[in-house]
């Protein structure tokens, strides 16, 4: 099992990358013309990142029985 540290450090990493993303994708929608293609790609990523985020926010939780 991957250590919980090793997690946290990833996960860092990916919300970083995905607030970079972000920006990125907002500057390059605001500058005319732009590439439909590399904005849809960077939304993908985007969205990807989110739900690998997702994913670890959950897999650090603790399992907690009712």
């Amino acid at each position: 099992m991957i250590d919980r540290d090793m997690l946290e450090k990833q996960l860092a990493a990916m919300r970083k990358e995905h607030r970079e993303l972000d920006e990125t994708i907002r500057n390059l929608a605001a500058n005319s013309p732009y590439d439909p293609i590399e904005l849809q790609r960077l939304k993908k990523r985007k969205l990807h990142l989110k739900d690998e985020i997702a994913r670890m926010d959950s897999a650090l939780l603790p399992d907690i029985i009712a």
